[in-house]
């Protein structure tokens, strides 16, 4: 607060010891203190006596503002306008993915939401994240905020100026990052109005600077514990205990929500949510978040681990900074690592890495991944049978493709037939060409993503075709089949020589084409496919405890983010025998494998590898 000099007034208060404002640092002053100022679009002020009083006004007439917050600003709107939720989703080129809202308060929140005790504790905490919740049935929440899934991601006020907004207008206002697709959150007022050009219409701003970017964090709740999607405000740069003490190590992180990780002595310190490396924005801000981390650790690592990955950012980032030495990790590895790490457990165990992408060094895309791993290496046990992408990249932004490829590995000859019954693909494309993409493995790599599979299976039942954003299909998989349970399809367990066990669900996509054929509920279907998964995680473990005597299970990876499969996976495990053990204070998702790869990297180094 230093450049915000005091006033007459304030300076008397602040030298006075027996003033209770004495050596205070905040300054609310309304003479010398930071000022609100409302902006237009083209960074003019637009004259107000009341700048909140006015922001709130164009808010209720459908605007969109861009509001400074405690990390950066946020695109905000009325969360109850459909035509302003609609406006800010075309200008941010964001049709579907959920949007986060801000309520006024507990009993706001409980007009919209399902709210349990835990939940709220969370809500009200001093951490203040964004924690997802069951909708209610509501007419307060535009439809448009949070689309074809059950939940929404709701938070409560942690800045004056949020309280203010909210104090008498608005049940919710829209509150989601202000940047555009792919880049880091805006943090300075002219970078604001540079980059939100043709989003927002006004700029809620003050005049003290935000020094560190930083997105609101992210929780759900699980299996009886809450736990984070996003690590960032609130909780960075809180360090994690760990077990034993390690070598410097700095890690680098994946290609998507990315983080950083140090360790230093018995702690790891993970950076805040960085986010995606396909821009240079997001890059310029990785490295001014390994800077700060740097600054913030008092340590400059010449041990770095970052991915196995040749061609993600971070791969290329680690060669270009000084090291003595760089470990890659393989992905999966790091997952199951970065969960032992968060749980204090070390030895080997059983690990199921779930995710859709990671290089593996076969050279394929690995992603449904069973292994037997320690700090210091890995075993792959098994892994779902690999499917081919046809186009590649194209593939996950259209999972007809997906399901097109599990047709045709399971009805080989007779897959058009089937396709064409379900109208899988798009009228422009060339069956032929397809056939022959799939039976040449040509533009078709090899993945073994269990990511991958929900993409087919969504495609499959018709819900997506194509996605907007990661994860779309497989989140509208599981909504569909969260109010019902049903009994597992048939799969089964391929063995060659000395080989990785291979999981072969070309039954069950026989046995799902067969229920909609003969018109089985969708519900039931989705259902049924979350069973087989769990049923084939209880197989596989089974087998892995025969072979190894391993009884610790280690869950890790995008997909038990899906909460049929945590829930179901740890609850049919625990029964099985196994002590089951998953992330609650790092994320499942990529933004936890910093961690692993650390931690992999210092163990190694520790142990002479």
């Amino acid at each position: 607060m230093s450049c915000f000099v005091l006033c007459a007034s304030c300076r008397a208060e602040y030298e006075n010891p027996a003033d209770r404002r004495f050596h205070a640092e905040p300054n609310a002053c309304p003479v010398c203190g930071p000022r609100l100022t409302l902006l237009s679009a083209e960074g003019n002020t637009v004259e107000s006596h009341d700048p909140v009083q006015t922001a709130i006004k164009l808010l209720l007439s459908g605007q969109v503002l861009a509001v400074k917050g405690l990390g950066g600003f946020h695109l905000c709107v009325d969360a109850g306008n459909d035509d302003a939720v609609r406006n800010l989703r075309q200008r941010k080129y964001r049709e579907e993915k959920p949007l986060a809202i801000m309520a006024r308060d507990m009993d706001a929140v409980r007009r919209i939401a399902r709210v349990s005790p835990d939940e709220e504790a969370l809500l009200v905490s001093p951490r203040r994240p964004i924690v997802l919740l069951q909708k209610s049935p509501n007419t307060l929440i535009s439809e448009r905020v949070a689309p074809a899934v059950p939940n929404l991601g709701v938070m409560l006020p942690y800045t004056p100026l949020q309280h203010l907004l909210l104090e008498r207008h608005f049940s919710a206002l829209v509150m989601t990052s202000a940047n555009q697709v792919d880049e880091p959150i805006c943090i300075g007022n002219r970078e604001a109005l540079s980059r939100l050009s043709g989003i927002a219409d006004f700029f809620l701003a003050h005049n003290r600077d935000t020094l560190v970017r930083c997105d609101d964090s992210i929780a759900f709740r699980a299996s009886g514990k809450l736990r984070l999607m996003r690590r960032s405000r609130g909780f960075v740069p809180q360090p994690l205990p760990l077990k034993q003490s390690y070598p410097q190590v700095l890690a680098l992180g994946g290609e998507l929500k990315a983080t950083l990780c140090i360790l230093k002595n018995k702690f790891a310190f993970i950076s805040p949510h960085i986010g995606d490396m396909e821009t240079p924005q997001a890059r310029d801000f990785f490295s001014e978040s390994l800077g700060l981390m740097k600054r913030i650790t008092e340590s400059d690592s010449s041990i770095i681990a970052c991915d196995l990955h040749p061609a993600y950012y971070s791969t290329q980032a680690a060669r270009e900074l000084p090291a003595e030495r760089i470990l890659q990790v393989q992905h999966h590895h790091a997952h199951v690592v970065s969960c032992m790490a968060e749980n204090q457990i070390d030895g080997e165990v059983i690990g199921l890495a779930m995710d859709g992408t990671g290089y593996g060094p076969d050279g394929t895309v690995w992603g449904g991944e069973f292994l037997i791993a320690s700090d210091t290496g890995y075993q792959r046990f098994g892994h779902f049978q690999y499917i081919l992408l046809p186009g590649g990249e194209k593939a996950v932004r259209e999972p007809w493709r997906i399901a097109v490829s599990l047709l045709k590995s399971s009805y080989w000859p007779f897959w058009r037939e089937i396709a064409g019954r379900f109208h899988l693909i798009p009228e422009q494309v060339q069956t032929d060409l397809l056939d022959k993409m799939l039976e040449g493995k040509i533009a078709a790599p090899l993945s073994s993503g269990l990511g991958r599979l929900f993409d087919g299976v969504a495609a499959l039942l018709g819900l997506r075709r194509t996605v907007s954003f990661e994860g779309q299909a497989a989140m509208e998989l599981e909504a569909l089949a969260t109010p019902t349970s049903a009994p597992p399809y048939p799969f089964d367990i391929l063995r060659k020589d000395n080989e990785p066990y291979r999981i072969d669900t070309s039954f069950a996509i026989r046995a799902i084409v067969d229920d909609l054929t003969a018109g089985r509920d969708k519900a039931g279907i989705a259902a049924s496919f979350h069973s087989t998964l769990i049923e084939i995680f209880a197989a596989i473990s089974g087998e892995m405890r025969e072979t190894s005597g391993l009884t610790r299970v280690v869950l890790s990876g995008g997909c038990f983010q899906n909460r049929i499969l945590l829930d179901g996976g740890i609850d049919r495990l625990t029964k099985d025998g196994f002590e089951v053990y998953s992330h609650s204070l790092v994320p499942t998702n990529d933004g936890g494998i910093s961690l692993g790869q650390a931690v992999i990297a210092a163990a190694m180094i520790q142990k002479g590898l």
